[in-house]
């Protein structure tokens, strides 16, 4: 993975002042390094007994949408408002630098599923603690959250509190 971990750019100041955003535009650029990082899910989530694959809005769909088809999964994804048409759940949860709101379709997962939460990048925690609350809230397991990146000296992992967590790449 340093391979990939030196591809991702930094951006100062973006999408406001005093954030270092971690860009990982150039990995997806790279054929290789893109197939590296979906290789990595692959090998680690395979034998996880999963049912479905849930993403967030938007750059979690990137990663997501492959690994479902290659592990023949649901792909579940979480939406901004206004944007998924069926009935749905929300929740609103506080970012970095604002608040956002999730939502799911209610029948995107069910009691008994088995989910795996996955994201480009773990901070604050946010927008993945939402994320698990409205799986949980229709009934299914999280039993993973995964990300390509971490920024371990944020506190993502404590606001995920029982949720496992892995990444790829760590940024201390």
């Amino acid at each position: 993975m340093q391979d990939v971990r030196a591809a991702i750019r930094d951006v100062p100041n973006f999408p406001r002042e005093g954030i270092l955003f971690k860009d990982i535009t150039p990995v997806l650029q790279s054929p290789v390094l893109f197939a590296r990082v979906i290789d990595a899910f692959i090998s680690r989530y395979r034998d996880r007994n999963l049912t479905a694959v849930a993403a967030m809005e938007s750059r979690g769909f990137i990663f997501a949408a492959p690994l479902a088809r290659e592990l023949k999964l649901s792909f579940v994804p979480l939406r901004k408002p206004g944007k998924l048409p069926w009935k749905k759940l929300s929740k609103s949860y506080d970012l970095e630098y604002g608040k956002e709101i999730l939502e799911i379709h209610e029948d995107a997962v069910h009691p008994g599923d088995r989910v795996l939460l996955l994201d480009d990048l773990l901070a604050t925690g946010g927008t993945a603690h939402a994320s698990a609350t409205l799986v949980r809230r229709l009934g299914a397991q999280v039993v993973e959250a995964g990300f390509v990146v971490e920024l371990t000296f944020l506190p993502g992992r404590e606001k995920l509190g029982d949720v496992d967590v892995y990444s790829l790449i760590q940024f201390d």
